[in-house]
């Protein structure tokens, strides 16, 4: 594992932090021991048990598969690193796996979480009905009603799922009901935060569960091309699944490290309406407080929390998680964006040449291969790029068939056959 670069107050220079209230501060503090104890130090092994349901449960290695039609395209050899081959479907099992298993560790005996997409939700559900321990998972109603098929998914692992109908109904809001929730409860309760968001010590903890990503891929570069790749590509929301693919590059200085996040349908904003017609709170934010942390997030000149927009429920947040930040605001990181129509042509785009649905998500990741060609980005990609594809696509199907339809996206099949 990689150094963890953060300071004694849980900082990456400006961001980071615990800004939480009080009620909720003996609970951070048994986390950030119970996270010391047993992820960092291993103590009673919990990182060999960790590993093991990982491997047995989860699937673990994903591939890393040279996409040759892409390759071919762009004229560069393009690796995917296939998160969606991950048992549930999506990178998020892998720190849905690591947090419930902590909090038995810890001696809790139920899981709240949140989610976007539904995919952490999945994932959480999944992990506590492996391990024996009660779920319940908020959920925003705008997000509820475009991600149905997770919502049974969660439910059929008997987890509760809470809808959140206040503001926006989307991921902002479901966070901000289960910290109520564990706020409550901190006794018998840990919160399973889905990304790398939230008070010190869960950013770098959802990291380091994260972490295998790049950790695999990092050794399978090496055995499949021989060398490093000169860069690694990946979608950012709050950033999960970004510093996953990341972690284990960020020391590698020579690896360029692109954070693809969701632009929408353009980057300008209503002040007036409080609304931000896009997620990229990188390319665009300002520094602020969101959910315990300092971060960079899409606010109004008042200091108001603007309300996000993507065609992607899992990028559809209005934050970022703060070592994203500070890697942005260092250089480290490059933040780019891409829009909902690119997002939806590269869905199909992976469909139909490579054999892979990915999730919409996943898909502002592989659209920006095809940005780049027309940017000053392009010399950057290099010629050996991975891909992280951090999640399928099934959840998104009905989405894609109305979105595209609407769009009249012509890579988009026909659906006669239904009318």
């Amino acid at each position: 594992m990689s150094e963890t670069r953060f300071d004694e107050d849980g900082k990456f220079g400006e961001y980071g932090g615990q800004y939480v209230p009080e009620v909720l501060m003996p609970a951070i503090e048994e986390l950030q021991s119970a996270y010391e104890r047993y992820v960092l130090e291993n103590e009673d092994g919990f990182m060999d048990e960790f590993r093991r349901h990982l491997r047995d449960f989860g699937g673990r290695p994903t591939p890393l598969q040279r996409a040759d039609a892409l390759s071919e395209r762009y004229d560069r050899d393009i690796y995917l690193k296939r998160e969606d081959l991950l048992h549930g479907g999506a990178h998020k099992l892998n720190n849905a796996l690591g947090q419930v298993l902590l909090a038995k560790y810890m001696g809790k005996d139920r899981i709240v979480a949140e989610t976007g997409a539904g995919q952490h939700g999945t994932a959480t559900a999944m992990a506590a009905t492996y391990l024996g321990i009660d779920c319940e998972v908020y959920m925003g109603r705008t997000d509820i009603n475009r991600q149905r098929p997770n919502v049974f998914r969660m439910r059929t692992h008997d987890a509760e799922v809470n809808p959140v109908d206040v503001g926006s109904g989307t991921l902002k809001e479901a966070i901000n009901e289960t910290m109520r929730d564990w706020a409550t409860n901190v006794e018998n309760t840990h919160y399973v935060i889905g990304s790398v968001v939230g008070p010190h010590p869960f950013p770098q903890m959802v990291r380091d569960f994260q972490a295998v990503i790049s950790d695999e891929a990092r050794k399978q570069i090496q055995e499949q091309a021989g060398r490093l790749p000169d860069s690694v590509v990946a979608c950012a929301g709050g950033g999960s699944n970004t510093m996953g693919a990341f972690h284990e590059f960020v020391g590698d200085g020579d690896v360029s490290l692109f954070a693809v996040e969701a632009g929408g349908s353009g980057l300008a904003i209503d002040e007036d309406e409080g609304l931000a017609p896009h997620s990229a709170s990188l390319s665009t934010g300002e520094d602020g407080v969101l959910h315990g942390a300092r971060t960079k997030l899409l606010q109004s000149r008042d200091g108001q929390i603007l309300e996000s927009h993507s065609v992607s429920a899992g990028l559809d947040y209005s934050g970022v998680g703060p070592e994203l930040a500070h890697l942005a605001e260092t250089g480290r990181v490059t933040p780019v964006s891409v829009g909902d129509d690119a997002a939806l042509e590269a869905f199909h785009r992976l469909s139909k040449l490579e054999g892979i649905i990915p999730a919409l998500e996943s898909s502002h990741a592989i659209a920006y291969l095809e940005e780049a060609e027309n940017s000053d980005e392009s010399d950057e990609l290099g010629d050996l790029v991975v891909v992280n594809v951090s999640g399928r696509g099934d959840k998104d199907l009905d989405t894609v068939i109305e979105e595209s339809e609407k769009r009249g996206i012509d890579t988009a099949p026909s659906m006669e056959v239904f009318e």
